[in-house]
């Protein structure tokens, strides 16, 4: 799918629907890897996403601290999964936000708790700039790519499945 963003509402719609048929990874966490050179909207895809969620907690870009980590709330208006009493619900219970830019090899994520953040189902990881850490992302990661179209519009590619 490919889809242009011409403003910060159309990148939430994006992620919504996104979101909306995102499936759960079984039995571990559902890794989203983010691609795209700087200022191409990972962050903003990543904020929409976490408000999405039902996240109120700002999110910011963690190029500095490399890991956010925020509560979700479990209200996932979105979602055509339902807690069997045909409630809606959302079935991770963190979103962790990732920014591989300072980081030189995998081995810098896997001193940063990834093996045990990437069992946990209950986990959505979102990784920008996934490429920085090898094959630590394989598949069965999903990737969407992100690119400049102009000053106010993205690009946002992704493969559906």
């Amino acid at each position: 799918m490919e889809i242009v963003s011409r403003s910060l509402a159309e990148t939430e719609e994006a992620a919504r629907a996104f979101l909306d048929k995102l499936k759960p990874a079984k039995g571990r966490a559902t890794v989203i890897g983010l691609l795209g050179e700087l200022g191409s909207g990972k962050t903003a895809f990543t904020q929409a996403a976490a408000r999405a969620l039902g996240i109120r907690a700002p999110v910011q870009s963690p190029t500095f601290v490399i890991m956010k980590t925020y509560a979700v709330s479990g209200k996932w208006q979105g979602s055509p999964l339902t807690n069997g009493k045909g409630d809606p619900f959302c079935p991770w219970g963190n979103l962790i936000h990732i920014d591989c830019y300072r980081l030189n090899k995998a081995d810098d994520l896997l001193h940063l708790g990834w093996d045990e953040l990437a069992a946990d189902p209950a986990n959505l990881i979102l990784v920008e700039w996934p490429e920085r850490v090898g094959n630590l992302l394989s598949s069965p990661a999903l990737k969407i790519k992100f690119e400049v179209v102009d000053e106010n519009s993205r690009k946002i590619i992704y493969d559906e499945k």
